[in-house]
């Protein structure tokens, strides 16, 4: 290790801290993630190639593992809609007593 020159010792400090932070996101998403959004269901499985696949294994598991949540389970955004002039000034100033016209 003391053979090695300054350049190569930052480099693999930096490729030991990119491997460590591969492995913590992954083992995260997957602590985190339901099994049915998991390729295969089987998330024991997905942990021992994280674990024992060394850095290929979290990446593996990054890339092709990961389901995205079914569409009916994510929230559905509402569309764009009219906003009428009268419906802002009754927000801001409240409704006319007198039930007229402006």
């Amino acid at each position: 290790m003391s053979d090695l020159s300054v350049p190569a010792l930052v480099g693999l400090g930096l490729l030991i801290v990119v491997e460590a932070v591969l492995y913590l996101v992954a083992l995260v998403d997957l602590a985190r993630r339901p099994s049915d959004q998991v390729v295969g269901s089987n998330k024991w499985l997905w942990l021992a190639v994280i674990l024992f696949v060394s850095i290929l294994g979290a990446i593996l598991y990054l890339a092709i593992a990961r389901r995205p949540a079914a569409a009916a389970e994510r929230p559905a955004t509402a569309g764009p809609r009219a906003v009428r002039p009268e419906d802002v000034a009754d927000t801001l100033y409240g409704k006319p007593e007198d039930g007229g016209s402006r």
